[in-house]
């Protein structure tokens, strides 16, 4: 046993070593003690599987249980709070809010010793596991001791944050508060009292809270929980009115003191803090202190050109690249032409790493790109000027595009096992020297597109009709609709075989994968699938900024994931095709073009303003060609520094960067990366979870549309009004979960979605603008869009009917009527 008094993450748990650092400062911390974990590896040194149910039915060896109860009887036993303190939790990026269990109220020490053993087993429960494994973190790693501290009998308790949550700001301070138990609060039971302070300690929001119910404690010991509207005598009697009784609100001056105790418990950790406090008899007393998750980086004032631009590259980075994505990929490949294309057409300079600042070579957040004009521009705007009577759909006869596919071509064929290392170090640069052909297309082609699109629009104005601008530049013919069309092929072999289709039915990408490769009635499927991929395999599953994760041709199973998506005949929708015909119809049919004749030099105008989509999605295409072998490359860069032993595993060279790497090779001594590596490792662990941005600085519109009700809001991409039920998709492994008539909702999208779109009744994206890839192909699907949300994944709940409006670009409650 041992007061609250030990830091020592090893012997008191996360929970213990904080609260012994707050009692060692001089906070007032309920006073208790920590049953360490060796008291509980004694326990469950016999276990060769541990589970909730065994360890919570083990006995406790008599030293362990004669020292817990001496201990009890030198707290004046009474009622305790007895809480769970994993050797994991309440670390920076790992808060296991929740994972272990707390029980309040605990009277006698056999209830004592139950709540204890509970304790213990609250570290295999399978929430408890998923949540380690999902942090990568090994369940034989783990252990836990127990806090047991004496009650606080609160008349008011909740959560305060030292830093805000949503926006980043540091220095505010977020107070929830409720009467009773903080128990309400933590575990979301309640609306809470909510009230911002700033830096100095002055309240800038406050709100009313609607206390739901209270918990206190029950006189026969444990707790109960009270409805508001039944609520009396609450808070241990010091209160006698009901749960609306304004003397159970925390006034001013009590919400300044917490806020100045914050603010010091913050500087005694070094980081912000999440906190969980009560008050009673007038007293603030720290029940606990861990370091705030998933928290956004501080606010940055954006330009209109950043706003702008911002959500288009955000779109990209659906998470935080790997240092080797930065150097070997978005450093010498991405990045430079990128900002080239930039220079070229307007003379400004920018440089895509500045937009990804970094500590020791882990991204810590996103900054929107802000070019700045030099000299040059004017020139340069000229020669652009220059370009724009073009036809930009002979992009694809241009010499450019042939030599890039010549050199992809040659890249794509080489046996990366067969090169020296210095040939591998090489190569990333090789494949972003080849991408410089693209570039010059876009450069050459692209003015021409938005040229077009700006005749267009003002041709539309004259005429009064902006209206049919977005159905007269619908995507045309690209790749991705010719990908589509083949996975649909693929779908129909599977749904027109009586057999397979019965086979197929429910599953998900890797099983329908097992199937295909396995059973002898799909050798067409499988043949067509590797002619599929044999073209389309170079396309990105998650993001071209991103080659750690596969391509196409390396996770056929995201592919085959997509046909399954596509298997059911009746929820296939095919591109609205007719919306851009009739519009063009009407445009052509219009007395003033009829008067003038021009209907030729319309049509024309409307097919090269329509093609600037098309250029950008096949350019989009192309470049990806040079993804996959880069990422080969890197596989057997970490390949060979594993088997030489440098590296446990090959996949940690995802942590290191391209220059590291030329000072070693694959026979070299460890020149410390395995050091580098885990140093690394935790960095991310410590980011995991929070934004590369803050919703509120790139949308700082969220929340503010003014309709009642509104769930969440962004900007409307159109496609009208529809109902149905949201299903959130994290990734490429969950889009066979998505149903017919269901709202997809996620954080960003790119064309290996695009399938998606035939099944769902309409988009939320997170991230992204009216130019985006979900915005573009929701309006050629016809259905509705809300884009740049900022908080759609974290708002809405699968399952939840919601009504989708993409004309006002917000998503209200199913049940919402206007």
């Amino acid at each position: 046993m041992g007061e609250l008094r030990s830091t020592d993450l090893a012997r008191a748990g996360g929970k213990g070593a904080n609260l012994g650092e707050l009692v060692a400062a001089g906070f007032a911390v309920p006073p208790g003690f920590v049953i360490t974990t060796a008291a509980y590896r004694e326990v469950v040194a016999g276990l060769t599987i541990p589970t909730h149910d065994t360890v919570a039915a083990l006995e406790v060896p008599e030293a362990v249980r004669n020292s817990i109860l001496e201990a009890y009887d030198e707290l004046g036993a009474g009622r305790v709070a007895v809480r769970s303190s994993a050797t994991a939790e309440d670390l920076p990026g790992a808060a296991f809010a929740g994972q272990q269990d707390t029980f309040l109220g605990i009277e006698g020490g056999p209830a004592l010793l139950d709540a204890v053993r509970r304790c213990w087993g609250s570290l295999w429960t399978d929430r408890a596991i998923s949540y380690r494994a999902r942090l990568g973190i090994d369940d034989t790693s783990v252990a836990i001791a127990v806090v047991v501290q004496r009650m606080v009998p609160a008349d008011i308790a909740g959560v305060m944050f030292t830093a805000n949550p949503v926006t980043g700001v540091r220095g505010q301070v977020v107070i929830d508060s409720s009467p009773g138990l903080g128990e309400a609060v933590v575990s979301g039971l309640v609306t809470p009292d909510l009230a911002v302070l700033d830096a100095r300690g002055q309240v800038v929001e406050r709100s009313a809270g609607t206390r739901e119910v209270v918990i206190r404690e029950a006189a026969e010991g444990g707790t109960e929980t009270v409805r508001a509207s039944a609520a009396r005598a609450v808070a241990a009697g010091r209160h006698t009115g009901d749960v609306d009784d304004p003397a159970l609100s925390l006034s001013e001056a009590d919400l300044t003191r917490l806020a100045e105790i914050g603010h010091r418990i913050a500087t005694q950790f070094g980081r912000p803090q999440d906190i969980e406090w009560a008050l009673a008899a007038g007293e603030f007393r720290i029940l606990q202190a861990r370091p705030m998750t998933a928290l956004p980086p501080a606010p940055i004032r954006l330009n209109r050109f950043q706003r702008l631009i911002g959500p288009v590259i955000l779109e990209l980075l659906p998470r935080r690249p790997y240092p080797m994505e930065v150097s070997a990929w978005i450093a010498v490949n991405l990045g430079p032409n990128l900002e080239e294309m930039v220079k070229r057409l307007i003379g400004a300079r920018f440089t895509l790493q500045d937009s990804m600042p970094d500590i020791d070579h882990v991204v810590q957040s996103y900054v929107p790109p802000n070019p700045v004009l030099s000299w040059r521009t004017p020139l340069r705007l000229l020669r652009t000027l220059g370009r724009t009577g073009r036809d930009p759909r002979a992009w694809t006869d241009d010499p450019d595009h042939r030599s890039y596919l010549a050199e992809t071509t040659q890249l794509d064929a080489m046996d990366v096992s067969t090169l020296s290392w210095a040939e591998l170090l090489g190569i990333p640069a090789r494949a972003g020297d080849a991408g410089a052909p693209i570039t010059n297309l876009r450069v050459g082609y692209l003015p021409a597109a938005a040229a077009a699109m700006v005749r267009l629009r003002i041709l539309l104005s004259l005429l009064r009709r902006k209206e049919w601008f977005g159905s007269l530049v619908l995507e045309p013919h690209t790749m991705t609709q010719e990908a589509n069309a083949e996975l649909g092929e693929i779908a129909r072999q599977l749904r027109d075989d009586p057999g397979l289709r019965e086979k197929c039915r429910g599953l998900d990408g890797a099983q329908l994968m097992d199937l295909v490769e396995t059973d002898p009635a799909a050798r067409t499927v499988r043949a067509a699938l590797e002619a599929f991929l044999a073209r389309f395999g170079h396309r990105e599953t998650v993001s071209i900024l991103l080659p750690r994760d596969p391509t196409w041709s390396q996770s056929p199973k995201t592919v085959l994931a997509l046909v399954a998506v596509l298997l059911d005949s009746d929820s296939e929708r095919a591109p609205d095709s007719t919306a851009s015909d009739n519009a063009l119809a009407r445009l052509l049919g219009h007395p003033l073009i009829r008067a003038t004749r021009s209907a030729h030099g319309v049509r024309s105008l409307v097919r090269k303003a329509s093609a600037a989509a098309a250029l950008r999605e096949d350019t989009h295409f192309e470049l990806s060609r040079t993804m996959s072998i880069v990422r080969r490359t890197v596989h057997e860069l970490g390949r060979r520094l594993a088997d030489s032993g440098v590296l446990d595993a090959a996949d940690d060279i995802w942590m290191l960067t391209l220059d590291e790497l030329s000072r070693t090779g694959p026979d070299a001594a460890d020149l410390g990366l395995r050091g580098i590596v885990e140093r690394r490792r935790n960095a991310f662990a410590e980011l995991a979870g929070s934004p590369l941005i803050a919703p509120t600085t790139l949308y700082p519109r969220l929340s503010s549309s003014g309709i009642e009700g509104v769930l969440v809001s962004g900007t409307g991409g159109g496609g009208g009004r529809v109902t149905g039920s949201v299903r959130i998709v994290s990734g490429p492994d969950e889009f066979a979960t998505l149903r017919a008539g269901e709202v997809l909702v996620c954080s960003a999208t790119n064309p290996s979605w695009t399938p998606l779109f035939a099944r769902a009744a309409a988009v939320v994206v997170d991230n992204g603008g009216l130019a985006s890839h979900a915005a573009i192909v929701a309006r050629e699907y016809g259905i509705p869009a809300v884009m740049g949300t900022g908080n759609g994944t974290v708002v809405l709940t699968t399952g939840t009917r919601v009504q989708v409006d993409g004309a006002l670009g917000v998503v209200l409650p199913g049940d919402q009527g206007r």
